[in-house]
């Protein structure tokens, strides 16, 4: 089974939201992107899987890997 991705996405009452991939309802719903991204970080580490930042129009315009990334970075930072 995978893991689904961790949207942060505009919400439509206004505000942002963490979903979940496939999901239909709101994990949370937060007043700014910047408190909506720091929770849906934190669930992703939790749970191994992606993050997937949305703009305001509705684009994924950043991410972030907290799993098993099948195209790890080659760079050793």
């Amino acid at each position: 089974m995978t893991k689904e991705n961790i949207h942060v996405t505009p919400h439509k009452e206004g505000g942002w939201q963490v979903i979940k991939g496939g999901s239909k309802r709101a994990t949370k719903i937060t007043n700014t992107q910047k408190e909506a991204i720091k929770i849906a970080t934190q669930i992703a580490k939790n749970e191994k899987t992606d993050t997937k930042i949305h703009g305001r129009d509705g684009k994924i315009r950043a991410g972030n890997s907290y799993g098993n990334d099948p195209y790890p970075p080659k760079d050793k930072k």
